[in-house]
């Protein structure tokens, strides 16, 4: 029975609602890198359906991400911790999917680090990433160990 559990235990995070989304104010010590007022964590969800919209081609940042929820729920930001974990496990639960046999997943490999760096943290790492990006037609460029998606900003999907 655990097998089974844990086969989809990132789409049970997906769904998992907590008492998200909050809305909390900014403390004084993430002020100067965060601004003045409230911050939002959105839930894993609204997380996945935004990154769901990105088409083929285009890339999407998880600034872009932060912004939009700021936007929709009228604060200053979007905790930059939590909505990465929402980033990850959307992810990981699109490659529980795969792994069963879905063939159309949330697009997680377009949604790349706000510097136009690949995410390492996805599922088969850098690597992995790359290749998809790359057979869409993403030319990426080796930064020292790291890798950028080549004018990703020309590339940014418009959410």
């Amino acid at each position: 029975m655990k097998e089974i559990e844990d086969s989809f235990k990132y789409r049970k995070r997906l769904n998992d609602k907590k008492d998200f989304p909050k809305i909390k104010t900014i403390p004084k010590k993430l002020e100067k890198s965060w601004g003045i007022g409230k911050f939002v964590m959105p839930t894993p969800l609204e997380v996945n359906d935004l990154m769901k919209k990105v088409p083929k081609g285009k890339l999407m940042t998880i600034n872009q991400i932060r912004e939009k929820f700021a936007t929709k729920y009228k604060t200053t930001t979007a905790c930059p911790i939590v909505t990465g974990i929402f980033v990850n496990v959307v992810a990981r639960a699109a490659e529980e999917e795969l792994r069963e046999g879905k063939k159309r997943v949330t697009p997680y490999w377009r949604t790349i680090k706000t510097n136009g760096y690949v995410n390492e943290k996805y599922p088969g790492g850098i690597n992995a990433q790359k290749k998809i990006l790359q057979k869409e037609g993403h030319k990426i460029v080796s930064k020292g160990n790291n890798y950028k998606i080549n004018d990703f900003e020309i590339k940014l999907f418009k959410i």
